[in-house]
């Protein structure tokens, strides 16, 4: 069994911040394929602004959005300095507030997770 917490952190604005999203995705949906796996899939600051792209049927990864979407949270502060609020709430996601309105890293690691970022 592992734990694992994977971070997004990559922006919108780039063909490299979008290649930071899949191969978030795609190691996110590696862990959840895994039953004895635990997962934590966090979109937080920046990333933040992937969620109403991903939630549109049109965009290219919205499939492999959806094979993780049950597993996703989203940093409580962030989306809202990043103007994802509304995106955020229409797709239902946990909000993240343990550490001063952003996830506790710190709990993570505590519980054994290993955290990667991308």
């Amino acid at each position: 069994m592992v734990n694992a917490a994977i971070v997004i952190l990559a922006g919108t604005e780039s063909h490299s911040d979008t290649g930071r999203l899949v191969n978030g995705l795609e190691a996110a949906k590696e862990f959840a394929d895994n039953e004895a796996d635990e997962l934590e899939l966090i979109f937080d600051g920046a990333g933040t602004q992937w969620v109403e792209e991903l939630e549109d049927e049109d965009h290219d990864y919205h499939d492999l959005y959806q094979s993780v979407q049950d597993e996703a949270a989203v940093c409580d502060y962030c989306a809202g300095a990043f103007d994802a609020d509304d995106a955020v709430e229409d797709a239902g996601l946990v909000r993240i507030d343990e550490n001063d309105g952003h996830p506790s890293i710190r709990s993570l690691v505590d519980d054994d997770y290993e955290i990667i970022t991308y």
